[in-house]
């Protein structure tokens, strides 16, 4: 679970906690998120275009009320 976000800098801070028969473990994490447009110029700058882009594995429309991606990119022949 996320115990902090910010929205300027795109960034969870959260704290897993694991219970084992040995014990609690608490394993911090800090997770920077993108947007997919964000997405799309890193991958433009890197000479790459988008090829598809889905809500899912499983081929669902991607949307704007979309909670999740999955994007797939390939070579742009056309880039330098």
């Amino acid at each position: 679970m996320a115990t902090r976000v910010d929205p300027a800098a795109q960034t969870l801070v959260m704290h897993r906690v694991m219970l084992s028969d040995t014990g609690v473990r608490v394993v911090p994490g800090v997770v920077r998120y993108a947007w997919p447009s964000e997405m799309d110029l890193m991958a433009r700058m890197a000479g790459l275009r988008l090829r598809q882009r889905t809500q899912s594995w499983k081929g669902e429309p991607f949307t704007r009320k979309s909670t999740n991606h999955v994007s797939v990119y390939e070579l742009d022949p056309g880039a330098r």
